[in-house]
């Protein structure tokens, strides 16, 4: 049970992902920011389509989704299981038509039962979206885990103001926090005093220690009869219709149980916690210092944290990444040490770095190989030799299982061929012709500071020199030092003789040893280790390098 529960990252449609390997009440704590095009204006997402186009295939930052027949296919699945979740979707149908939105939520609908379903009774849910679609979500929250399960709309202010035509401008997300029941895991979160709130109230500076403090009352409106309306140093509080009214847990700090309300009183002075206003008819008053206030309990409304800046070192380049400090109050909140922590929209991986430092377990999940390879890439960064073990599923660990994967979706197979040696894909495969360049790793091999390139070519079918020439006269074009070609297929005799004619390469003023400039890699050679990419010693650049991080200290049990 312990190697099943070992760190997992998971390749393919989490819907299938859950239902295939993912047991019930298995799961602590569950974030997902599902992908939605917040930029799309609702007369794109209300229009109607009669969806004969094939299936939705999530490519890397392409969040949007379509109402075709799968989407179809999903909603009469919900609804002929009956239940509230069923009758909702049927209602919004009705509302809503067979548009863009309306599929937006029925892909939600099916992977939020899956979601509840593999979540402890202990467990909790956070869903990250903006306004655009939020209040269909909680709707759908509220069918499947029951309104009474709901405990916060968090607001998360997640960049400054910026101008908007004829609205206010938006500023926020929305995460909506559920829970499996009324029993769940809550650290009691705090956070940092508002350095205004001290300045404004803590007016006071202590002589020769220089604490802030405010002087608070010791006393309570109405007359007592008993010690505590008795005078105490000349001060009645009965005479103004008042009492003495104490800290008791600050007099149980200073061991002080029993005696009188005067006694008591003599304590406090005798450890300088009463404050002698000047002027006549003074009334002594409690110091309650600054810094011994702990922190605030967490609001829901989030201004404290910072979206990732685009100088940030723990940027990525991934268009919707969040910032690890965003997720490291939601694992801490409701997540103790060795918890299980899932996130069926891994994206580039934040969920599971932070689970990682936090000493949680976790599980990623992801439909594209390029996202994949960008969290295998950034864990390693990251802790490098302190990372815990953990393996990939899903992806190809064969000739056949790679043959496979380029019939099913050859983009997917171009991105997973790339991450075999390092590149990253060089365009969007909807934003028109490749040009011949399908990856690109920039490397630095001397001391100029100019950015190196090789290209690469992934090729899925029959290849011959042909191919090679191609690749030559894309390197000439585009200016790069080295071309790669990736083929599934073994490659020829004249396209090695092709090859070998491009020569070496070889940084100038440099004693390192010359490279190819036109290399043949095969899927096989790769995948057993007998073929590698040959590049002079350098520090390669193909994604964003992620900072390393110590893990936090382990909590003592």
């Amino acid at each position: 049970m312990a190697d099943q529960w070992k760190n997992k990252l998971y390749f393919g449609d989490n819907l299938d992902v859950l239902r295939r390997y993912i047991p019930d009440e298995s799961v602590d704590l569950i974030y997902l920011d599902p992908p939605f095009n917040s930029k799309a204006t609702y007369n794109v997402l209300f229009k109607e389509r009669n969806g004969t186009a094939p299936a939705a295939q999530i490519r890397a930052f392409d969040d949007f989704w379509h109402w075709d027949r799968s989407a179809e296919k999903t909603f009469r699945e919900v609804v002929e299981a009956g239940g509230k979740i069923g009758d909702l979707l049927a209602a919004l149908r009705r509302f809503l038509g067979a548009n863009d939105m309306m599929a937006y939520i029925t892909m939600m609908a099916i992977r939020l039962k899956e979601l509840h379903r593999v979540l402890k009774p202990t467990g909790s849910l956070y869903l990250h979206c903006d306004p655009t679609a939020s209040h269909y979500l909680k709707l759908v929250l509220d069918a499947v885990f029951g309104p009474q399960n709901f405990r916060n709309e968090i607001v998360w202010k997640r960049t400054h103001f910026h101008g908007s035509s004829r609205r206010c401008g938006p500023v926020h997300d929305t995460i909506l926090f559920y829970t499996a029941s009324r029993h769940f895991t809550w650290t009691y979160p705090t956070m940092p005093q508002d350095p205004e709130y001290i300045e404004r109230h803590f007016r006071h500076t202590e002589p020769g220690t220089g604490r802030r403090f405010q002087a608070i009352s010791l006393t309570g409106p109405g007359v007592s009869h008993g010690d505590s309306g008795k005078p105490w140093r000349g001060v009645d509080p009965t005479a103004v219709g008042r009492h003495w009214a104490l800290p008791t847990r600050l007099l149980e700090e200073l061991g002080v149980t029993g005696g009188t309300t005067q006694d008591k009183l003599d304590a406090l002075h005798q450890a300088g916690l009463i404050y002698w206003p000047a002027g006549r008819g003074r009334t002594p008053r409690l110091k309650l210092y600054a810094d011994g206030l702990g922190g605030v309990a967490l609001p829901d409304v989030w201004t404290d944290i910072p979206p990732v800046a685009a100088h940030a070192r723990e940027r990525l380049g991934y268009a919707t990444q969040k910032p690890e400090a965003l997720l490291e109050r939601i694992i801490r909140a409701s997540s103790n040490e060795g918890d299980l922590v899932l996130d069926p929209f891994c994206g580039c991986g934040t969920t599971v770095v932070v689970a990682e430092r936090l000493h949680r377990r976790w599980i990623g999940i992801d439909i594209t190989h390029l996202a994949v390879a960008l969290m295998k890439r950034r864990l390693e960064d990251t802790f490098g030799r302190e990372l815990s073990p953990y393996e990939v599923i899903g992806e190809p660990v064969d000739l056949a299982s790679a043959r496979a994967l380029a019939q099913q979706d050859r983009f997917q197979f171009q991105c997973w061929a790339l991450g075999l040696v390092g590149a990253r894909p060089a365009r969007d495969p909807k934003r028109g012709a490749d040009k011949g360049v399908d990856g690109v790793i920039t490397f630095f091999d001397d001391d100029s500071g100019e950015a190196k390139r090789a290209i690469v070519q992934v090729k899925s079918g029959h290849v011959g020199a042909p191919v090679i020439r191609d690749l030559k006269g894309t390197m000439e074009r585009e200016g790069a030092q080295v071309g790669v070609l990736i083929t599934l297929e073994p490659p020829t005799a004249a396209m090695r003789t092709e090859a070998l004619d491009a020569g070496f390469y070889q940084p100038e003023g440099t004693l390192a040893e010359p490279v190819p400039r036109v290399q043949i890699l095969t899927v096989q050679g790769l995948l057993d280790g007998s073929e590698g990419l040959d590049l002079p010693p350098a520090r390669h650049e193909t994604f964003e390098k992620a900072p390393r991080r110590t893990k936090a200290p382990k909590r003592r049990s």
